[in-house]
């Protein structure tokens, strides 16, 4: 019988899960980056992996916290991916979800404070340079506690009315490995459940409830305590991760975390629906 431990990420669930169904490739991409191409292929394998069917890039960079060049490089493989997953040379909407009051949950949040949106000046502006920006426009829904309305709700309204060709979900996600946590980027065409790695599930945000194409995006700001304990204790089959209202931990320089982290993924999704921008411009514009 499978025990279940809390984890977001898809190369988790394949190591303790894997089987047929599911495709595997796994990509040096040089400066300390390793990628790693997973695709669940078949009902049975997103049943055993409890992931749905689609495409899940993992991006492991142990450096990134302290090497420039591997942050550019990451940068560089957020932008190809996502690419690879969606036309991001219409219009795209990214949506950063989690709580800004709350560190560990305020990825999404500062991911949207550091993409560089244009959709208000393409509307506005004919200036010949502005027909090197990509159209972006961006959301931070918050969360229900706040708000009152589902994150889903509120982007879905978004996507009536604004009729993005894409959308871009951020979010912090829950890891099964210590040595995950702020190392790990994952990418997935599968969308996202806001708040699942902590035991609080919400409604989906994927391309079945918006209606277009999207993309998550997320790195693990927590593991589970019991999920530690059974890590450290060489016991993982005894480790108990539904139980909402377990313990979750995250590292003390979490604002460092988040802080680099975002800004790696804003500026991997910049490049993204920005192609003819260079780095540097994107970020003179931003400031």
């Amino acid at each position: 019988m499978r025990t279940p431990v809390r984890t977001d990420l898809a190369i988790e669930e394949h190591e303790d899960y894997g089987g047929e169904g599911v495709d595997i490739k796994n990509i040096a991409a040089g400066r300390g980056v390793e990628v790693c191409e997973l695709e669940v292929k078949t009902k049975d394998a997103a049943h055993r992996l409890s992931k749905p069917i689609g495409r899940y890039v993992t991006i492991s960079a142990p450096e990134l916290m302290f090497d420039t060049d591997v942050y550019s490089k990451v940068c560089s493989v957020i932008a190809e991916t996502i690419r690879s997953m969606a036309d991001c040379d219409k219009a795209v909407l990214v949506a950063g979800l989690g709580n800004r009051d709350i560190t560990p949950d305020a990825l999404g949040p500062e991911v949207v404070d550091r993409v560089f949106v244009t959709n208000h000046i393409k509307q506005q502006l004919r200036y010949d340079f502005v027909e090197k920006f990509g159209n972006v426009c961006a959301i931070a829904p918050g969360v229900l506690g706040t708000t009152g309305m589902e994150s889903s709700s509120i982007i879905s309204a978004i996507v009536k009315e604004q009729k993005p060709a894409a959308v871009i979900a951020v979010d912090a996600y829950a890891a099964r490995s210590i040595s995950r946590i702020s190392t790990t980027i994952q990418v997935s065409n599968t969308g996202l459940i806001p708040g699942g790695g902590v035991g609080n599930r919400r409604m989906a945000i994927n391309e079945e409830s918006l209606g277009v194409p999207t993309i998550a995006v997320g790195v693990p700001t927590v593991v589970d305590a019991g999920t530690i304990a059974a890590e450290l204790s060489g016991n993982m089959g005894n480790q108990k991760g539904d139980n909402p209202s377990a313990l979750v931990v995250t590292p003390r320089d979490i604002d460092l975390v988040i802080d680099r982290t975002s800004k790696t993924i804003a500026n991997g999704i910049n490049l993204a629906v920005h192609p003819r921008l260079t780095a540097e411009e994107i970020e003179s514009y931003i400031g």
